[in-house]
């Protein structure tokens, strides 16, 4: 149960579940709540190793990893709700490196921004290690006036190193109604040509949705596409040779 209005954040740890030779199972919770003098409060702040939260600020959190990963048969999840008026920013610390190990690792993250809320979610990138078998999905649901950033990239591999193979799935809807879905595929020889991803080392895409959504013709520049979407959504596509390039072309205002 949720604890009411303006009490100290419950920061319980869940416990991280063992799983076959060293991988983990591990979930984190976030939510945030508008107080009465319309500061965003958290009341929930839960997590359990390699998932750790940290407060950094008035509706500010950062995910720092505590372990290594994720590996090949990890299973994470974040949740995170942000409720009627509140705003919520999450960051992490470092970018990501998905491993390889004894299966598949799965990062989840499911959002749910409620009326008049906003949240930015703004992660570094996630770096492929040769021989990782890594699949994140992202379930995002909001209310037609509340307003998200989301921002995610991927680096092919360390440096000098081929990557290794992920499946990104990308699920949005706004009151119920479906604003965007995509699939990713990296390191598959399949698609793997250069007509998909050419010489890039990196693709991101930023997506600007429901009141943070601004109007947008579609172009296309250098590495990077402007997408309009069918419904309150405005979404940035980008490849890049390394991630400053990247960053610059996922920004809404860059012309390159």
């Amino acid at each position: 149960m949720t604890p009411p209005l303006g009490s100290p954040p419950v920061r319980a740890a869940f416990r991280t579940v063992p799983r076959r030779r060293g991988a983990m199972t591990a979930r984190a919770v976030v939510v945030a709540e508008a107080a009465a003098d319309g500061r965003t409060v958290l009341p929930v702040l839960r997590s359990a190793p390699p998932l750790s939260l940290r407060q950094t600020g008035p509706g500010r959190v950062h995910l720092v990893s505590t372990a290594a990963g994720p590996l090949g048969g990890d299973r994470l999840r974040l949740d995170l709700h942000v409720r009627p008026g509140a705003t919520l920013t999450v960051a992490t610390v470092a970018g990501t490196l998905a491993l390889p190990g004894d299966g598949e690792s799965v990062m989840e993250v499911h959002a749910t921004v409620a009326a008049g809320a906003a949240l930015a979610f703004l992660p570094e990138p996630t770096v492929l290690a040769a021989g990782c078998r890594h699949r994140s999905a992202v379930r995002l649901s909001l209310a037609a006036d509340a307003a998200v950033t989301w921002r995610e990239e991927i680096v092919f591999g360390r440096y000098g190193e081929a990557p290794g193979r992920c499946r990104a799935r990308f699920d949005a809807t706004v009151d119920g109604r479906p604003l965007l879905r995509q699939e990713l595929v990296v390191g598959d020889p399949d698609v793997a040509g250069p007509a998909v991803y050419g010489d890039a080392r990196c693709v991101g895409s930023l997506l600007l949705a429901g009141a943070a959504a601004r109007p947008a013709a579609p172009a296309i520049g250098e590495g990077r596409a402007v997408l309009p979407l069918a419904g309150p959504g405005t979404l940035i596509e980008a490849l890049a040779p390394d991630v400053p390039t990247l960053r610059a072309r996922l920004t809404p205002h860059a012309t390159a």
